[in-house]
C-alpha cells in the first residue's frame, strides 16, 4: 500500500484507525476499497450486536441509532467516492470526443 492509499484509508475511517490493521487488510484483499468496505462493516456490525436504545428510568438514557445511520451513511458514501485503486493509468481518464457540426438543410 503507497502513501496515497494509506491516506485515503485514514481520511475515510479517522485518523485513530491502525495503520498496521490497515496493511494486514490491503495484504489479504488487495484493494483500498474493499478494506475500507469490510473496516466498515465490522463497526456496523458491533453497534448491531448490542442494544441501540438503553433507558435506565430516571437515571439515564442511551441511543446509538444515530450512530448506526452515520456508519450506514459513511458506507454509501465510500462505495461511491473515486477510490485511488479506481484511478487507473491516467491516460484512461482522460478522454476526448470529436464531434462533426453539420448546417441544417431546409426542404421545401
Amino acid at each position: 500500500m503507497d502513501e496515497f492509499q494509506r491516506s485515503w484509508l485514514l481520511a475515510q475511517l479517522g485518523p485513530d484507525t491502525d495503520p498496521a490493521d490497515l496493511e494486514r487488510r490491503f495484504f489479504r484483499l488487495r484493494s483500498v476499497r474493499a478494506v475500507a468496505m469490510e473496516v466498515l462493516g465490522e463497526r456496523r456490525a458491533k453497534l448491531l450486536a448490542d442494544p441501540l436504545k438503553v433507558t435506565v428510568d430516571g437515571v439515564v438514557t442511551m441511543d446509538l441509532q444515530e450512530n448506526l445511520r452515520g456508519i450506514e451513511r459513511q458506507i454509501e458514501q465510500v462505495r461511491e467516492a473515486p477510490a485511488p485503486d479506481d484511478l487507473g493509468d491516467e491516460d484512461d481518464e482522460e478522454a476526448m470526443a470529436v464531434t462533426w457540426l453539420v448546417a441544417a438543410r431546409r426542404y421545401r
